[in-house]
C-alpha cells in the first residue's frame, strides 16, 4: 500500500509541474496584453484625441490615474510643486515670511502671523488683504498662486502691498524672506499643578518641542499633564516614536509594521525618557490621526496615560515616499502598523466616484453595541483596548453642542459666511489694542458689529439673538478679539469655560495622585461612560 501511494504521489507531482509552469506562461502572456493595451490606449490618445496633449502631460496623466484607481486615498503621485508643499507642511520649515493665508472676498488674506518672522517683524496683522506682490496685483488670485510668489530662497527679497480695514491708503512693506518655523506646540498652560501640552502636529521637531515643553510645565509647578492632541492630523513616523519614546521607559514597545511580505519591523522605546512617571491625560477627537494615534495607542496599551475625549480617526496605515525622476515622488500605501498589544486601528472606508472619502460602517463606535463587535485586546494591566476603528478613549468626553436659538444664528448667516467672517476679522483688528485681556464682550461692541454687518448686506435675526443667540455672538466676538489682541494661548486660558473635555481631563487629575488613581476613574465610569 505504501508503494501505491508513493506511486500515485509522484505521478500527480509530475502532472502538476507542466500547470504550473503554463500558469506561469499565461500569466506572462496577461502582463504582455495589459502592456500593449496601456501603450495603444497612450498612443491613440496622442495622435487622435479632440485637443492636443503634451506627450510629458500624457505620461503624467497616465501615472496619476494609475495610482487614483488603486482607489487608496493615500496614495498620490506628486509633481514636484506638490512635493515642495507636502515637505512644507509636514517639514514644519521653509523659505517666506511667516503667515497663515486662505481666500476671503476675492482676496487672499492673513488669518495668522507666526512669531518671530519676517511677517511679525514687518507688522503684519491677521485680517490684512494682500493686494499685490511685487508688482502684480493679486486680487481674484487663489491662495497657492500667493504662497507660491511669497516663498522663495531665505536672505532673498519681496514686496507686498497690503490692505487693512480702517486704513484708507494700501499699506506697502518689502520683506527678507528667511526660515520660516512652523511650531508644533504652539504655546503652554499651567493650571495650578496641571500642565497644558497642545501637539498641532507631528512636524520633523515635534518630539523636540514636546520635550520642551513637558521641561516648560514642570519648571512652572506642573506635577501632572493633559497631552492635547485633538485635531493633529500625523506626519513623521520617526516623531511619533520620537515622542512616545518621551513617556516610555527604554526597552518599551511602540509599534509594529507589517508589509505584504509578512515581514515585521519593531520600534520600541530606545531612550532615557523625560517624563515616565508624570500622571497624564491624552485628548483626542475624531480629527487625531496616523501619527497621533501611534502615540495614543502605544500609551494606552502600556497604561502610561489615561485616553480621554472621542474616539480617533482610525489610520492604521504607513505610507512609502518614492522620490521619481523630474521632481515627481510617488507617496504610497506599504504596510500596517499595529500597537504594542497587537491591534490595529484602522477604520474601513471607501472612495466615492466623486472623491468623497466616507466610512463603510458610519459609526461613532461609541455605543456598548459598536464595541463589543470590534476586536478586543488587553492592555499590559489587563484592561480591554479596542481594535478596528481608531483609538477609543478610556473615558469618553463628548465636545458641548450649541443651543437651539445659537444653532439658528449661525444657519441664518452661512449664506454670507465669508463676509461674515472677513468684518469679524476686521472688527477684531480695531478692537486690538483697545481693549486688556480681561475684557467682556458689551451690548454695544455687538450692536457695533451687527450695524457694520448691515452695510455689508447681512441682517442678523433679532428674534433669534433674543431667544438666546446672542450668547454665540458675543462668543465669536469675544475669542476673535482676544486671539488677534493677545494671542492663542490667552484665549484658551480666558475660554476654558467652552472646552468641557479639557475641562473634564483637568478636573479627573486634580483628583487623583498618580496614573493608577486616573485607571480607577476610568474603571468607575466603565471605561465608556458618556460625561456631559
Amino acid at each position: 500500500m505504501r508503494k501505491l501511494r508513493f506511486t500515485h504521489f509522484a505521478v500527480l507531482g509530475a502532472v502538476m509541474v507542466p500547470l504550473v509552469v503554463g500558469a506561469f506562461v499565461y500569466q506572462q502572456r496577461e502582463t504582455v496584453a495589459s502592456a500593449q493595451l496601456l501603450d495603444e490606449v497612450l498612443r491613440i490618445t496622442a495622435s487622435r484625441y479632440v485637443d492636443s496633449v503634451p506627450p510629458n502631460d500624457l505620461y503624467e496623466k497616465a501615472a496619476k490615474g494609475l495610482v487614483k484607481e488603486l482607489n487608496d486615498p493615500y496614495s498620490v503621485l506628486w509633481t514636484k510643486a506638490e512635493y515642495d508643499q507636502f515637505s512644507q507642511q509636514t517639514g514644519g520649515k521653509y523659505g517666506g515670511i511667516g503667515m497663515e493665508i486662505a481666500p476671503t472676498n476675492g482676496f487672499v488674506t492673513v488669518q495668522r502671523v507666526f512669531p518671530n518672522t519676517p511677517a511679525s517683524a514687518g507688522g503684519v496683522m491677521e485680517g490684512d488683504r494682500i493686494l499685490k506682490v511685487d508688482t502684480a496685483n493679486a486680487r481674484g488670485w487663489t491662495t497657492t498662486q500667493v504662497s507660491d510668489k511669497l516663498k522663495g530662497d531665505p536672505g532673498t527679497t519681496v514686496s507686498v502691498e497690503f490692505g487693512r480695514s480702517g486704513v484708507s491708503e494700501p499699506i506697502p512693506v518689502k520683506f527678507t524672506r528667511a526660515i520660516v518655523h512652523i511650531p508644533a506646540v504652539p504655546y503652554t498652560l499651567v493650571f495650578g499643578n496641571i500642565g497644558y501640552i497642545p501637539l498641532q502636529q507631528f512636524n520633523e521637531t515635534a518630539a523636540q518641542e514636546v520635550a520642551d515643553a513637558v521641561t516648560d510645565v514642570t519648571k512652572r509647578g506642573a506635577t501632572k499633564i493633559v497631552f492635547d492632541m485633538r485635531g493633529n492630523p500625523g506626519g513623521f513616523l520617526d516623531q511619533a516614536i520620537a515622542t512616545s519614546n518621551l513617556f516610555l521607559p527604554v526597552g518599551k514597545s511602540i509599534l509594529s509594521v507589517r508589509g505584504r511580505t509578512g515581514e515585521v519591523q519593531a520600534y520600541s522605546a530606545t531612550d532615557k525618557p523625560e517624563a515616565p512617571t508624570i500622571p497624564m491625560v491624552v485628548l483626542v477627537d475624531p480629527h487625531t490621526a496616523s501619527a497621533s494615534e501611534i502615540v495614543a495607542g502605544a500609551l494606552q496599551d502600556h497604561d502610561r496615560a489615561l485616553i480621554m475625549g472621542t474616539t480617533s480617526f482610525g489610520k492604521g496605515l504607513v505610507q512609502s515616499l518614492y522620490k521619481l525622476d523630474g521632481g515627481y515622488a510617488l507617496k504610497m500605501t506599504t504596510a500596517k502598523w499595529y500597537t504594542p498589544s497587537g491591534r490595529s486601528i484602522q477604520k474601513e472606508r471607501k472612495l466615492l466616484p466623486d472623491g468623497e472619502f466616507v466610512e463603510v460602517l458610519p459609526d461613532s463606535l461609541e455605543t456598548d453595541s459598536a464595541r463589543r463587535a470590534r476586536p478586543q485586546y488587553k492592555s499590559d494591566a489587563g484592561r480591554i483596548v479596542y481594535g478596528g476603528g481608531g483609538i477609543t478613549p478610556d473615558i469618553i468626553v463628548k465636545p458641548d453642542t450649541l443651543s437651539t436659538p445659537e444653532q439658528k444664528l449661525l444657519l441664518s448667516l452661512a449664506p454670507k459666511s465669508q463676509i461674515f467672517a472677513q468684518e469679524l476679522q476686521d472688527y477684531a483688528g480695531e478692537m486690538k489694542g483697545k481693549v486688556k485681556e480681561n475684557f467682556a464682550v458689551t451690548p454695544q461692541m455687538r450692536n457695533d458689529f451687527i450695524a457694520r454687518l448691515k452695510t455689508k448686506g447681512v441682517t442678523v435675526d433679532s428674534a433669534l439673538l433674543a431667544q438666546g443667540g446672542s450668547t454665540e455672538l458675543d462668543r465669536l466676538l469675544g475669542v476673535r478679539i482676544t486671539s488677534m489682541a493677545f494671542g492663542d494661548s490667552a484665549t484658551k486660558r480666558k475660554y476654558l469655560d467652552d472646552d468641557n473635555q479639557l475641562q473634564a481631563a483637568i478636573n479627573a487629575l486634580k483628583g487623583v495622585q498618580n496614573t493608577q488613581g486616573l485607571f480607577a476613574l476610568a474603571q468607575k465610569a466603565q471605561g465608556v461612560a458618556s460625561v456631559r
